[in-house]
């Protein structure tokens, strides 16, 4: 079992030069579960539905096939700051431990997944759901456990090792997905498990609460409002970009509407409770310093950006560059994660590396030129045709992962060491919100700028295209006016949509059926309005990583809170707790 939490008031035991490794070593671990979990199911999707016999393009089965990306990321969207409290409240590596064990006991439990159709699909969600409440108590305590057990001058170190894991691992979700899901589907939830096991019982006998928790009454009007309010406005996101009616979206539909007024409402009612309590949910007044709010907005920005490159790639890999270079539909998945594994490598080599230097010369630095980075690789992929040469591809893929990998942990160290030590697994909350937010709110925005750009002009290329392959107009005029969205989960899948959008009946009789259900007839078709709306996507991305920079920038030069001394900045002395105003360092 692990050590309890130290009584309030009391001083933890002395530093155990040989701790430090092992808190890097476990919570690394934790959150590479947690980050592989989070993206693997993204590439072997096609194979679950197809385990469990289900047709995800249907209709009736695009709400089952978007919670099933989305359920586990809504989750730890939703809690991370609650649990993050929690453990300033509890002991953060109690709240940590038991997060590692509702994760593991989940892994079984999808593991084992009975029956099929609908029943295990919604199966699949719910028990991801409940998954994702132990993933957020691992994201919302591991920063927080890295921050007690190292000295200020490594925390950059091992911040950047631990967030290798905690984003690199949502791409080598992608690769090792597409690995497993070719074998058997069910090794998809069993790759956990072990890891899982190990980690649970290593964390309940090493890791210990380094900073003693200050004990508060729970916040239940603030936990209510902020939970129920961030639920509602994902949930309006997911809704909002299923079709509606003759509608492409369902942004105008009144359960949208009401379900976003409703959380917004929410969410402010949160702030303003937060701001009148005397033990709030979360400190408002942390965001007072500058280095933790800029940085946290550069982060939420950034967050956006790199969620909506992760899909826009898999579609372009899976749904036109790979079946116009002779791949299957159904080895696309696979492959879309080996072709991708530039973008990891550059996050690889700059995340340690970008750490490691900013304990010594600050985030500011690193943080922008990440950002700046970041946004120049968005112009270039831009720039590049459908059937792209692979090594501009890899190089500029490369590129945005070494940005991402420059900002990220100078970026998470400033937040980290802005704070008060009593509040770290507050602010470690914080931070796991902008990202796992920022993945979710990717999801609404770059899907519906690729919609928008589809449903501009991919009926009238589809009806024109079908027509000429002899297709009767009346078939034709029907498959064109196909939701978009089902030509761009098909993409997304690796499916061809051919098959299922002309009946049977109509393919026996054509010269050309071969030809439109084949490899190439489906990307041609899709190629042009995908990069129309790739235009879109992209130019948002670089835009906020434009933002992200600026905000890095305004963070300011190398700051530490326990070792910040009182002075006079712009006539105002600032205090050691976050009631008071922090400037950075400039």
């Amino acid at each position: 079992m692990s050590s309890p939490a130290l009584p309030a008031g009391a001083e933890p035991a002395p530093r155990d030069p040989h701790y430090k490794w092992v808190a890097l070593s476990n919570t690394t671990l934790g959150m590479l579960a947690a980050a592989v979990n989070g993206s693997i199911l993204l590439i072997s999707l096609p194979a679950i539905f197809r385990g469990i016999h289900l047709k995800p393009l249907e209709p009736s089965n695009v709400n089952i096939l978007l919670w099933s990306i989305m359920g586990y990321m809504v989750a730890t969207s939703v809690l991370v700051v609650t649990f993050g409290r929690l453990g300033d409240s509890l002991g953060r590596a109690r709240i940590y431990n038991l997060g590692f064990l509702i994760f593991t006991i989940s892994a079984v439990a999808l593991s084992l997944m009975p029956g099929d159709g609908a029943f295990a699909a919604w199966y699949l969600i719910a028990v991801r759901i409940i998954q994702g409440v132990g993933g957020a108590m691992l994201m919302a305590n591991s920063t927080a456990i890295l921050t007690d057990a190292f000295p200020a001058e490594q925390r950059g170190l091992a911040l950047g090792i631990n967030t290798i894991a905690a984003i690199g691992g949502s791409f080598i979700g992608l690769l090792i997905g597409g690995l497993l899901a070719d074998i058997d589907w069910r090794l998809v939830f069993w790759i956990n498990v072990p890891f899982g096991v190990v980690g649970t019982a290593w964390a309940y006998w090493k890791l210990k609460d380094r900073t003693a928790p200050r004990r508060r009454p729970v916040d239940w009007a603030g936990n209510i409002t902020f939970g129920i309010g961030l639920i509602l406005v994902l949930i309006g996101i997911t809704e909002g970009i299923q079709p509606y009616g003759s509608h492409a979206m369902a942004w105008t539909s009144p359960e949208v509407v009401t379900l976003l007024v409703t959380g917004f409402a929410l969410l402010v009612a949160f702030l303003v409770i937060e701001s009148r309590v005397a033990y709030p949910m979360f400190d408002l007044t942390l965001f007072r310093i500058r280095p933790f709010s800029a940085g946290n907005l550069a982060s939420l920005l950034a967050a956006i950006g790199r969620g909506g490159l992760q899909f826009m790639l898999i579609i372009w890999l899976q749904g036109i560059w790979l079946p116009l270079h002779g791949y299957s539909f159904e080895e696309t998945p696979l492959w879309a994660g080996i072709f991708m594994l530039p973008l990891t490598l550059g996050f690889l080599v700059a995340t340690p590396v970008s750490g490691w230097l900013s304990d010594r010369h600050g985030a500011r630095p690193f943080a922008v030129a990440g950002m700046l980075i970041g946004a120049a690789s968005f112009a270039a992929l831009m720039l590049l045709p459908p059937d792209f040469p692979y090594s501009l591809f890899a190089l500029f893929l490369f590129l945005n992962g070494l940005g991402s990998g420059l900002f990220i942990a100078p970026n998470s160290t400033a937040i980290m060491n802005s704070v008060p030590p009593a509040e770290r697994g507050q602010a470690a909350g914080m931070r796991a919100t902008t990202l796992n937010a920022g993945q979710v709110l990717s999801i609404g925005i770059f899907f519906s700028l690729m919609i928008l750009g589809l449903t501009e002009s991919l009926p009238s290329a589809m009806h024109a295209a079908l027509v000429a392959k002899d297709v009767p107009d009346a078939v034709a005029t029907q498959a064109a006016s196909a939701p978009a969205v089902a030509s761009l989960f098909a993409a997304f899948l690796g499916y061809n949509p051919m098959g299922e959008l002309i009946p049977a009946a109509t393919l026996a009789g054509l010269p050309a059926a071969a030809e439109i259900t084949g490899k190439t007839f489906f990307p041609h078709l899709i190629a042009e309005p995908f990069m129309h709306g790739l235009v879109f996507a992209f130019t948002f991305s670089m835009i906020l990583n434009l933002l992200a920079a600026a905000f890095s920038y305004l963070a300011g030069g190398k700051f530490v809170h326990e070792q910040a001394v009182p002075m006079h900045v712009h006539g105002r002395v600032p205090r050691p707790e976050p009631a008071g105003e922090i400037p950075a360092v400039e």
